[in-house]
């Protein structure tokens, strides 16, 4: 199965992180010979989109909490995320203030009785909007990747929305599933 390019695995990213382990991204980067960062462009509390809405079970014209950042590697953008969180579990938490999150947003929701213990993803390619082209520095013609991640509990509560727009090229999505 070997793949010229970037291979992603998703299981660092939906999993809790022990004290200590680096954050997944710049992990990922790290075995790839780069430097992951990532930027915080935003946090508010919005309307999200009809797919949000309906993945995190939310009424039309209720709002949710969203995380948007950019992902970089080796100082070059490389993704956009925008993590949407309820607002019964993110407000007044540290997933709706303007801050890296200490141990990350999927620790915190463990923290916080949320653990996730199940993931769906959906991954297609398209045609970048034009503010996706400028925010990632793409050429005309290019193409970028979309996976729009869902974490769940146990119970079936939806707990994010990630929504994550990426540089298509040479880069493959690899699943592994544990099988129990």
């Amino acid at each position: 199965m070997g793949h010229p390019g970037w291979v992603s695995v998703s299981m660092p990213y939906v999993a809790p992180r022990a004290d200590g382990q680096p954050e997944p991204w710049g992990a990922e980067a790290a075995r790839h010979g780069g430097v992951g960062t990532q930027r915080l462009l935003a946090v508010a509390e919005v309307v999200p989109p009809a797919e949000v809405a309906e993945a995190l079970r939310v009424e039309d014209g209720a709002t949710v909490v969203v995380r948007r950042r950019l992902m970089l590697l080796d100082d070059r953008p490389v993704e956009l995320t925008d993590s949407y969180y309820p607002t019964t579990i993110a407000r007044s938490t540290a997933l709706a203030e303007h801050r890296k999150i200490r141990g990350g947003a999927v620790g915190l929701l463990t923290e916080l009785g949320h653990r996730p213990r199940h993931a769906c993803e959906d991954v297609c390619a398209r045609r970048p909007t034009e503010e996706e082209r400028a925010a990632l520095a793409l050429p005309a013609g290019d193409w970028v990747l979309t996976l729009t991640r869902l974490l769940s509990t146990a119970s079936g509560q939806p707990i994010e929305v990630s929504m994550m727009t990426m540089l298509a090229e040479q880069r493959r999505l690899r699943y592994e599933l544990m099988i129990d």
